[in-house]
């Protein structure tokens, strides 16, 4: 069974549902299992840190480039926090993360900024400057449907 876990993994999944099913819990890969159970939560964690790095680093550009809004970012701002609402809803356990989160996806928002616009992201704050309320609220930043 283990070998099979590194040999084919899809059909170690398989089977593991099979044996599951049919309660043969003296079967399954108990180890293997738990570290894969394990990893689906820490994909959700990353998901959660990734979607609010692209849109905490679209709110920066938004708020230091107002000459070069335009509607990509309207839409990606929108489209970031509809897929947080998404992954909440489905994950609720994931609210506590939000905090940690924040703060780790504020790095990555940072290096969107350097990536994709002329400003030093050293100039800018290095703590997150949104509570998670303003980074999820559709009135935010107000200037938001201007366009």
């Amino acid at each position: 069974m283990k070998n099979l876990y590194t040999t084919d993994f899809y059909g170690w999944t398989q089977e593991q549902i099979n044996l599951l099913r049919q309660r043969k819990l003296d079967y399954i890969d108990i180890d293997n299992l738990v570290e894969e159970i394990e990893s689906l939560g820490k994909q959700q964690q990353q998901e959660l840190k990734n979607r609010l790095g692209v849109l905490i680093g679209h709110l920066l550009k938004w708020q230091y480039q107002p000459n070069r809004r335009g509607k990509s970012w309207k839409y990606t701002i929108q489209e970031q926090r509809l897929q947080i609402i998404d992954l909440i809803e489905q994950n609720p356990s994931l609210k506590p993360y939000q905090e940690k989160a924040i703060s780790k996806a504020y790095q990555l928002g940072l290096l969107l900024v350097g990536r994709e616009t002329p400003i030093n992201p050293k100039i800018l704050p290095q703590q997150c400057p949104y509570s998670f309320e303003q980074i999820m609220d559709i009135s935010f930043p107000d200037d938001l449907e201007s366009l």
